[in-house]
């Protein structure tokens, strides 16, 4: 993007980090582990059968708000639209809900996380 990041990205990059609760690490090695129902995949992207959307916030979650793109605005977009969408339709019992939590771990949001205090 250029130097001046619009609103909307601003937005898009608040409400990103706002839900994505996982680190570019974390949510790496979840994409790697055998609950994840993923492969692994080798540096330094993605291969055949890796979640492509998880594997695309791995890359926002690395970049600085200056070096983001307009890919990586939509991709910002997408997470919070899923993340927000899974959240509204928690199942019964979702702390038990295995699938429901992967697909939201998948994009870096692990519902089991408590959320930060603000003191």
């Amino acid at each position: 993007m250029n130097e001046r990041i619009s609103a909307e990205v601003e937005l898009a990059w608040e409400d990103f980090h706002r839900l994505v609760n996982m680190t570019s690490d974390e949510l790496r090695t979840w994409l790697l582990t055998d609950a994840s129902g993923e492969v692994a995949f080798p540096q330094p992207g993605p291969g055949p059968g890796v979640d492509a959307l998880g594997a695309r916030v791995v890359d926002v979650l690395r970049k600085r708000k200056v070096d983001l793109t307009s890919d990586d605005a939509e991709v910002m977009v997408e997470v919070v639209d899923f993340v927000e969408d899974h959240l509204e339709h928690r199942p019964p019992n979702a702390e038990r809900d295995e699938e429901w939590r992967h697909a939201l771990m998948s994009v870096g949001h692990d519902p089991l996380r408590p959320e930060p205090s603000s003191a």
